[in-house]
């Protein structure tokens, strides 16, 4: 199997989202999308952002390379009556089934960036969005102290086994550099590409800890981190690293979870 299909299929994604759904709509209604517009929401997972497009009226697919995740978007898409709406199975590095500039917008929070070729991913990106489109992309950031999630892989990667050969971090997606010369490569003059520090919040009535223990229990990188240091003896340490984060970028007063991380929103005009 694919290590990047199997990465994500070994949680469930829709745990971690349920937590980020106020702010996936609120970055949707900032987009300005409007019917007739067709879109393209990759790393989609179950719809934290194309559902609340294809509320708005807007035809909207979603791929994403997990098929738990594919059939959690699609009985959301069918609870809703969301008819405009349907998830697909597929990879970012290689949207075979995808014609040539066939969506208007396309856009990607916290999912294409994991795809292990990001210089193929940025090509696919702009094949499959039409002329006069747009790219959208929100990307975790290296080393921020304000990006919990940052701070989470950073520790994680600690613990878990040293990653194989050719590996390409998806943090290195939250660097201007990189992010510029991707596209470049992708036909994308500097001056058709914009970024801009963003915020997305994981908010829950639950406690910080109740956050680490869905992270520890359904996402893919966190669950290999506590998989590696059980074997070594460590699951107390990064345990309680994590838990210390979560508690320190908590902004909540009532007892439950308010932590708002930042991320590189990239705007690229096709």
């Amino acid at each position: 199997m694919n290590p990047n299909k199997a990465l994500w299929e070994k949680g469930d994604f829709t745990a971690i989202a349920a937590m980020m759904r106020e702010s996936g709509a609120a970055l949707v209604k900032s987009l300005g999308l409007t019917p007739p517009a067709r879109v393209r929401d990759l790393g989609c997972g179950d719809g934290t952002t194309a559902v609340p497009r294809a509320q708005l009226g807007v035809d909207v697919v979603g791929i994403d390379i997990a098929q738990n995740l594919i059939a959690a978007g699609n009985a959301r898409a069918a609870q809703l009556g969301l008819r405009q709406l349907t998830f697909q199975e597929g990879d970012a590095c290689n949207l075979h089934t995808v014609d040539n500039r066939s969506f208007d917008f396309t856009l990607t929070v916290f999912g294409a960036m994991f795809a292990p070729k990001p210089h193929d991913v940025a090509k696919e990106m702009v094949r499959v969005t039409k002329p006069g489109g747009r790219i959208v992309m929100g990307n975790w950031i290296p080393n921020d102290p304000t990006s919990f999630v940052s701070q989470l892989l950073k520790i994680s990667s600690t613990y878990s086994p040293p990653p194989p050969e050719g590996f390409v971090s998806p943090m290195t997606w939250g660097v201007e550099s990189h992010i510029v010369e991707r596209f470049g490569q992708a036909g994308v003059p500097r001056e058709k590409i914009s970024m801009v520090k963003d915020t997305f919040t994981f908010s829950s009535p639950k406690p910080p800890t109740h956050l680490i223990d869905v992270f520890r229990q359904f996402y893919g990188p966190t669950m290999n981190a506590y998989d590696a240091a059980q074997k070594n003896g460590k699951v107390d340490e990064l345990h309680r690293q994590l838990v210390d984060l979560a508690n320190a970028q908590n902004k909540a007063t009532n007892g439950g979870t308010a932590i708002t991380a930042t991320f590189m929103r990239v705007t690229v005009d096709v």
